[in-house]
Protein backbone atom coordinates (compact mmCIF):
# COMPACT_ATOMS: atom_id res chain seq x y z
CA UNK A 1 0.00 0.00 0.00
CA UNK A 2 2.88 2.41 0.72
CA UNK A 3 4.16 2.49 -2.93
CA UNK A 4 0.63 3.39 -4.12
CA UNK A 5 0.46 6.35 -1.72
CA UNK A 6 3.90 7.49 -2.82
CA UNK A 7 2.94 7.32 -6.49
CA UNK A 8 -0.33 9.17 -5.81
CA UNK A 9 1.46 11.91 -3.87
CA UNK A 10 4.08 12.19 -6.62
CA UNK A 11 1.35 12.45 -9.25
CA UNK A 12 -0.54 15.15 -7.31
CA UNK A 13 2.68 17.13 -6.81
CA UNK A 14 3.53 16.96 -10.51
CA UNK A 15 -0.01 18.02 -11.39
CA UNK A 16 0.16 21.01 -9.02
CA UNK A 17 3.54 22.04 -10.43
CA UNK A 18 2.15 21.68 -13.97
CA UNK A 19 -0.85 23.92 -13.12
CA UNK A 20 1.41 26.52 -11.48
CA UNK A 21 3.68 26.63 -14.53
CA UNK A 22 0.70 27.03 -16.86
CA UNK A 23 -0.79 29.80 -14.73
CA UNK A 24 2.61 31.51 -14.57
CA UNK A 25 3.04 31.41 -18.35
CA UNK A 26 -0.55 32.65 -18.81
CA UNK A 27 0.03 35.49 -16.32
CA UNK A 28 3.24 36.55 -18.08
CA UNK A 29 1.49 36.46 -21.46
CA UNK A 30 -1.46 38.52 -20.16
CA UNK A 31 0.85 41.08 -18.53
CA UNK A 32 2.88 41.31 -21.72
CA UNK A 33 -0.26 41.86 -23.82
CA UNK A 34 -1.45 44.50 -21.35
CA UNK A 35 1.88 46.36 -21.51
CA UNK A 36 1.69 46.36 -25.31
CA UNK A 37 -1.89 47.67 -25.32
CA UNK A 38 -1.48 50.00 -22.31
CA UNK A 39 -1.02 53.19 -24.42
CA UNK A 40 -4.28 52.37 -26.22
CA UNK A 41 -6.45 51.09 -23.35
CA UNK A 42 -8.30 54.37 -22.75
CA UNK A 43 -8.79 54.94 -26.46
CA UNK A 44 -10.19 51.42 -26.93
CA UNK A 45 -12.51 51.71 -23.93
CA UNK A 46 -13.76 55.10 -25.14
CA UNK A 47 -14.27 53.61 -28.63
CA UNK A 48 -16.46 50.86 -27.14
CA UNK A 49 -18.44 53.45 -25.17
CA UNK A 50 -18.97 55.59 -28.29
CA UNK A 51 -20.01 52.56 -30.35
CA UNK A 52 -22.58 51.51 -27.75
CA UNK A 53 -23.89 55.07 -27.37
CA UNK A 54 -24.39 55.76 -31.09
CA UNK A 55 -25.54 52.26 -32.10
CA UNK A 56 -29.26 53.29 -32.30
CA UNK A 57 -28.35 56.12 -34.68
CA UNK A 58 -26.20 53.72 -36.69
CA UNK A 59 -29.09 51.24 -36.94
CA UNK A 60 -31.41 54.02 -38.14
CA UNK A 61 -28.95 55.10 -40.84
CA UNK A 62 -28.39 51.48 -41.91
CA UNK A 63 -32.11 51.08 -42.54
CA UNK A 64 -32.18 54.31 -44.56
CA UNK A 65 -29.29 53.08 -46.75
CA UNK A 66 -30.82 49.58 -47.04
CA UNK A 67 -28.27 47.72 -44.97
CA UNK A 68 -25.15 49.38 -46.39
CA UNK A 69 -23.20 49.49 -43.14
CA UNK A 70 -20.05 51.16 -44.47
CA UNK A 71 -21.96 54.15 -45.90
CA UNK A 72 -23.90 54.57 -42.65
CA UNK A 73 -20.69 54.43 -40.61
CA UNK A 74 -18.85 56.89 -42.86
CA UNK A 75 -21.66 59.45 -42.62
CA UNK A 76 -22.00 59.04 -38.84
CA UNK A 77 -18.25 59.18 -38.16
CA UNK A 78 -17.78 62.20 -40.44
CA UNK A 79 -20.54 64.04 -38.59
CA UNK A 80 -19.03 63.22 -35.19
CA UNK A 81 -15.54 64.24 -36.28
CA UNK A 82 -16.93 67.56 -37.50
CA UNK A 83 -18.67 68.12 -34.17
CA UNK A 84 -15.38 67.50 -32.34
CA UNK A 85 -12.88 69.21 -34.64
CA UNK A 86 -14.69 72.44 -35.57
CA UNK A 87 -15.35 73.65 -31.98
CA UNK A 88 -11.89 72.48 -30.93
CA UNK A 89 -10.31 74.53 -33.71
CA UNK A 90 -12.29 77.60 -32.65
CA UNK A 91 -11.23 77.15 -29.03
CA UNK A 92 -7.55 76.77 -29.93
CA UNK A 93 -7.73 79.82 -32.19
CA UNK A 94 -9.39 81.81 -29.40
CA UNK A 95 -6.62 80.93 -26.96
CA UNK A 96 -3.93 81.77 -29.54
CA UNK A 97 -5.62 85.07 -30.39
CA UNK A 98 -5.98 85.95 -26.71
CA UNK A 99 -2.28 85.35 -26.02
CA UNK A 100 -1.33 87.54 -29.01
CA UNK A 101 -3.68 90.26 -27.77
CA UNK A 102 -2.02 90.18 -24.34
CA UNK A 103 1.38 90.45 -25.98
CA UNK A 104 0.29 93.51 -27.99
CA UNK A 105 -1.08 95.20 -24.87
CA UNK A 106 2.15 94.47 -23.01
CA UNK A 107 4.30 95.90 -25.82
CA UNK A 108 2.23 99.09 -26.02
CA UNK A 109 2.12 99.54 -22.23
CA UNK A 110 -1.68 99.36 -22.04
CA UNK A 111 -3.71 97.65 -19.31
CA UNK A 112 -3.52 93.87 -19.64
CA UNK A 113 -6.84 93.68 -17.80
CA UNK A 114 -9.47 96.35 -18.66
CA UNK A 115 -10.38 98.53 -15.65
CA UNK A 116 -13.89 98.32 -14.16
CA UNK A 117 -16.37 100.40 -16.07
CA UNK A 118 -18.11 103.44 -14.62
CA UNK A 119 -21.24 101.41 -13.98
CA UNK A 120 -19.53 99.51 -11.17
CA UNK A 121 -19.91 102.60 -8.97
CA UNK A 122 -23.64 101.84 -8.75
CA UNK A 123 -23.15 98.16 -7.87
CA UNK A 124 -24.20 96.87 -4.39
CA UNK A 125 -21.75 97.36 -1.52
CA UNK A 126 -21.11 93.60 -1.27
CA UNK A 127 -19.38 93.69 -4.68
CA UNK A 128 -16.82 96.28 -3.52
CA UNK A 129 -14.05 93.69 -2.71
CA UNK A 130 -14.43 92.21 -6.20
CA UNK A 131 -14.27 95.63 -7.85
CA UNK A 132 -11.21 96.56 -5.75
CA UNK A 133 -9.33 93.41 -6.79
CA UNK A 134 -10.37 94.04 -10.39
CA UNK A 135 -9.10 97.63 -10.22
CA UNK A 136 -5.84 96.51 -8.59
CA UNK A 137 -5.33 93.87 -11.26
CA UNK A 138 -5.92 96.45 -13.97
CA UNK A 139 -3.53 98.98 -12.43
CA UNK A 140 -0.72 96.60 -11.67
CA UNK A 141 -1.12 92.97 -12.57
CA UNK A 142 2.29 92.11 -11.14
CA UNK A 143 1.31 93.24 -7.62
CA UNK A 144 -1.84 91.15 -7.75
CA UNK A 145 0.12 88.09 -8.87
CA UNK A 146 2.57 88.53 -5.98
CA UNK A 147 -0.17 89.14 -3.41
CA UNK A 148 -2.25 86.13 -4.44
CA UNK A 149 0.61 83.92 -5.60
CA UNK A 150 -0.39 80.94 -3.44
CA UNK A 151 -3.96 80.89 -4.75
CA UNK A 152 -2.79 81.38 -8.32
CA UNK A 153 -0.35 78.47 -8.01
CA UNK A 154 -3.00 76.22 -6.49
CA UNK A 155 -5.70 76.83 -9.07
CA UNK A 156 -3.33 77.59 -11.93
CA UNK A 157 -1.90 74.07 -11.73
CA UNK A 158 -5.38 72.65 -12.29
CA UNK A 159 -6.00 74.94 -15.26
CA UNK A 160 -2.62 74.11 -16.81
CA UNK A 161 -3.28 70.41 -16.36
CA UNK A 162 -6.60 70.78 -18.16
CA UNK A 163 -5.09 72.77 -21.01
CA UNK A 164 -2.12 70.41 -21.36
CA UNK A 165 -4.41 67.42 -21.69
CA UNK A 166 -6.86 69.13 -24.02
CA UNK A 167 -4.93 68.50 -27.26
CA UNK A 168 -4.12 64.94 -26.26
CA UNK A 169 -7.74 64.37 -25.32
CA UNK A 170 -9.03 65.70 -28.63
CA UNK A 171 -6.62 63.45 -30.55
CA UNK A 172 -7.74 60.49 -28.44
CA UNK A 173 -11.37 61.37 -29.20
CA UNK A 174 -10.68 61.39 -32.93
CA UNK A 175 -8.93 58.00 -32.87
CA UNK A 176 -11.67 56.54 -30.64
CA UNK A 177 -14.39 57.72 -33.00
CA UNK A 178 -12.65 56.05 -35.95
CA UNK A 179 -12.24 52.79 -33.99
CA UNK A 180 -15.89 53.02 -32.91
CA UNK A 181 -16.84 53.11 -36.59
CA UNK A 182 -14.95 49.86 -37.18
CA UNK A 183 -16.67 48.27 -34.18
CA UNK A 184 -20.05 49.29 -35.58
CA UNK A 185 -19.30 47.59 -38.90
CA UNK A 186 -18.59 44.37 -36.99
CA UNK A 187 -21.29 45.00 -34.37
CA UNK A 188 -22.78 41.49 -34.60
CA UNK A 189 -19.52 39.72 -33.75
CA UNK A 190 -18.71 42.38 -31.13
CA UNK A 191 -22.04 41.72 -29.41
CA UNK A 192 -21.32 37.98 -29.36
CA UNK A 193 -17.92 38.56 -27.75
CA UNK A 194 -19.37 40.85 -25.09
CA UNK A 195 -22.09 38.33 -24.26
CA UNK A 196 -19.47 35.60 -23.84
CA UNK A 197 -17.41 37.83 -21.54
CA UNK A 198 -20.42 38.59 -19.32
CA UNK A 199 -21.38 34.90 -19.33
CA UNK A 200 -17.91 34.00 -18.04
CA UNK A 201 -18.03 36.71 -15.37
CA UNK A 202 -21.59 36.49 -14.01
CA UNK A 203 -22.98 33.22 -15.34
CA UNK A 204 -26.68 32.84 -16.06
CA UNK A 205 -27.50 36.53 -15.52
CA UNK A 206 -25.11 37.66 -18.25
CA UNK A 207 -27.83 39.11 -20.49
CA UNK A 208 -29.31 41.11 -17.60
CA UNK A 209 -25.95 42.61 -16.61
CA UNK A 210 -25.04 43.30 -20.25
CA UNK A 211 -28.34 45.12 -20.76
CA UNK A 212 -27.78 47.22 -17.62
CA UNK A 213 -24.29 48.19 -18.82
CA UNK A 214 -25.57 49.23 -22.26
CA UNK A 215 -28.48 51.24 -20.85
CA UNK A 216 -26.22 52.93 -18.29
CA UNK A 217 -23.67 53.95 -20.93
CA UNK A 218 -26.35 55.44 -23.16
CA UNK A 219 -28.02 57.26 -20.27
CA UNK A 220 -24.75 58.80 -19.07
CA UNK A 221 -23.67 59.79 -22.58
CA UNK A 222 -27.06 61.35 -23.38
CA UNK A 223 -28.10 62.77 -20.04
CA UNK A 224 -24.74 63.80 -18.55
CA UNK A 225 -22.13 64.22 -21.28
CA UNK A 226 -24.64 65.23 -23.94
CA UNK A 227 -26.24 67.93 -21.80
CA UNK A 228 -22.80 69.17 -20.71
CA UNK A 229 -21.69 69.42 -24.35
CA UNK A 230 -24.88 71.31 -25.29
CA UNK A 231 -24.46 73.76 -22.41
CA UNK A 232 -20.77 74.34 -23.19
CA UNK A 233 -21.57 74.84 -26.88
CA UNK A 234 -24.32 77.36 -26.12
CA UNK A 235 -22.08 79.23 -23.66
CA UNK A 236 -19.20 79.19 -26.15
CA UNK A 237 -21.38 80.62 -28.92
CA UNK A 238 -22.44 83.43 -26.61
CA UNK A 239 -18.84 84.14 -25.58
CA UNK A 240 -17.55 84.21 -29.18
CA UNK A 241 -20.37 86.32 -30.62
CA UNK A 242 -20.28 88.83 -27.75
CA UNK A 243 -16.50 89.13 -28.03
CA UNK A 244 -15.66 87.90 -24.51
CA UNK A 245 -11.86 87.75 -24.05
CA UNK A 246 -10.44 84.20 -23.95
CA UNK A 247 -13.79 82.74 -25.01
CA UNK A 248 -12.15 79.38 -25.73
CA UNK A 249 -10.79 79.03 -22.19
CA UNK A 250 -14.17 79.83 -20.61
CA UNK A 251 -15.85 77.34 -22.93
CA UNK A 252 -13.51 74.54 -21.81
CA UNK A 253 -14.12 75.41 -18.16
CA UNK A 254 -17.89 75.40 -18.77
CA UNK A 255 -17.62 71.91 -20.26
CA UNK A 256 -15.60 70.62 -17.30
CA UNK A 257 -17.92 72.12 -14.68
CA UNK A 258 -21.02 70.85 -16.49
CA UNK A 259 -19.65 67.30 -16.62
CA UNK A 260 -18.80 67.21 -12.91
CA UNK A 261 -22.38 68.44 -12.20
CA UNK A 262 -21.33 71.78 -10.71
CA UNK A 263 -22.88 73.61 -13.64
CA UNK A 264 -21.76 76.49 -15.82
CA UNK A 265 -22.85 79.13 -13.30
CA UNK A 266 -19.39 79.82 -11.79
CA UNK A 267 -18.22 80.85 -15.28
CA UNK A 268 -21.21 82.51 -16.96
CA UNK A 269 -22.25 84.67 -13.98
CA UNK A 270 -18.86 86.49 -13.69
CA UNK A 271 -18.79 86.84 -17.49
CA UNK A 272 -22.21 88.51 -17.42
CA UNK A 273 -21.06 90.87 -14.66
CA UNK A 274 -17.89 91.68 -16.62
CA UNK A 275 -19.80 92.39 -19.84
CA UNK A 276 -22.25 94.70 -18.08
CA UNK A 277 -19.23 96.65 -16.85
CA UNK A 278 -17.22 96.97 -20.07
CA UNK A 279 -19.68 96.40 -22.93
CA UNK A 280 -22.70 98.27 -24.27
CA UNK A 281 -26.07 97.61 -22.65
CA UNK A 282 -27.65 95.85 -25.65
CA UNK A 283 -24.84 93.31 -26.00
CA UNK A 284 -24.70 92.69 -22.26
CA UNK A 285 -28.47 92.17 -21.96
CA UNK A 286 -28.69 89.81 -24.94
CA UNK A 287 -25.70 87.82 -23.64
CA UNK A 288 -27.23 87.68 -20.15
CA UNK A 289 -30.52 86.31 -21.54
CA UNK A 290 -28.71 83.73 -23.68
CA UNK A 291 -26.44 82.58 -20.84
CA UNK A 292 -29.43 82.52 -18.49
CA UNK A 293 -31.14 80.07 -20.85
CA UNK A 294 -27.90 78.08 -21.02
CA UNK A 295 -27.71 77.98 -17.24
CA UNK A 296 -31.24 76.59 -16.87
CA UNK A 297 -31.51 74.36 -19.92
CA UNK A 298 -30.17 71.29 -18.13
CA UNK A 299 -33.33 71.30 -15.99
CA UNK A 300 -35.28 70.70 -19.20
CA UNK A 301 -32.92 68.40 -21.10
CA UNK A 302 -31.96 65.99 -18.31
CA UNK A 303 -35.52 64.80 -17.55
CA UNK A 304 -36.11 64.31 -21.28
CA UNK A 305 -32.88 62.41 -21.95
CA UNK A 306 -32.63 60.49 -18.66
CA UNK A 307 -36.28 59.80 -17.98
CA UNK A 308 -37.46 59.71 -14.40
CA UNK A 309 -34.46 57.95 -12.92
CA UNK A 310 -30.89 59.22 -13.05
CA UNK A 311 -28.24 56.56 -13.84
CA UNK A 312 -26.46 57.24 -10.54
CA UNK A 313 -26.38 59.76 -7.67
CA UNK A 314 -24.69 63.07 -8.41
CA UNK A 315 -21.85 62.19 -6.01
CA UNK A 316 -20.94 59.10 -8.07
CA UNK A 317 -20.81 61.12 -11.30
CA UNK A 318 -18.85 63.92 -9.60
CA UNK A 319 -16.25 61.55 -8.11
CA UNK A 320 -15.99 59.63 -11.38
CA UNK A 321 -15.35 62.78 -13.42
CA UNK A 322 -12.84 64.32 -11.00
CA UNK A 323 -11.06 61.02 -10.35
CA UNK A 324 -10.94 60.21 -14.05
CA UNK A 325 -9.53 63.65 -14.84
CA UNK A 326 -6.83 63.41 -12.17
CA UNK A 327 -5.93 59.85 -13.17
CA UNK A 328 -6.25 59.92 -16.96
CA UNK A 329 -6.35 63.58 -17.96
CA UNK A 330 -8.93 65.23 -20.21
CA UNK A 331 -10.38 62.02 -21.67
CA UNK A 332 -10.67 60.60 -18.16
CA UNK A 333 -13.09 63.43 -17.36
CA UNK A 334 -15.59 61.71 -19.66
CA UNK A 335 -14.66 58.08 -19.09
CA UNK A 336 -14.46 58.39 -15.31
CA UNK A 337 -18.14 59.33 -14.99
CA UNK A 338 -19.18 56.47 -17.29
CA UNK A 339 -17.01 53.74 -15.75
CA UNK A 340 -17.85 54.61 -12.13
CA UNK A 341 -21.56 54.84 -12.98
CA UNK A 342 -21.45 51.41 -14.65
CA UNK A 343 -19.65 49.99 -11.61
CA UNK A 344 -22.24 51.54 -9.30
CA UNK A 345 -25.18 50.18 -11.31
CA UNK A 346 -23.69 46.68 -11.60
CA UNK A 347 -22.88 46.62 -7.88
CA UNK A 348 -26.41 47.68 -6.92
CA UNK A 349 -27.86 45.11 -9.32
CA UNK A 350 -25.60 42.44 -7.86
CA UNK A 351 -26.85 43.30 -4.35
CA UNK A 352 -30.45 42.92 -5.50
CA UNK A 353 -29.81 39.63 -7.31
CA UNK A 354 -30.36 36.49 -5.26
CA UNK A 355 -28.51 33.97 -7.40
CA UNK A 356 -25.94 34.68 -10.06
Amino acid sequence: MEPIKTNASSYNFEKIVDIIIRLGVLAVLLMWCFDILKPFVLILIWAVVIAIAIFPVYSFLSKIFRGKKIIAVLILISLMLSIIMVPSGLIVYSLYDGVNHFQELFNTGEHLIPPPGGRTANWPIITKPIVDIWQMASDNLQDVVLKYSDQIKEYGAIFLLALAGFSKGILSFIVSIIIAGVLLIYSDSSADVSQKIFRKLVGSNSEHFAEISVVTIRNVVKGILGVAFIQATMAGLGFFIAGVPFAGLWTILCLILAIVQIGVGPIVIPVIIYMFSVSDTTTAVILAIWLGITLLIDNVLKPILLGRNAPAPMLVIFLGSIGGFLYNGFIGLFLGAIILTIGYKLFMTWLETDNL
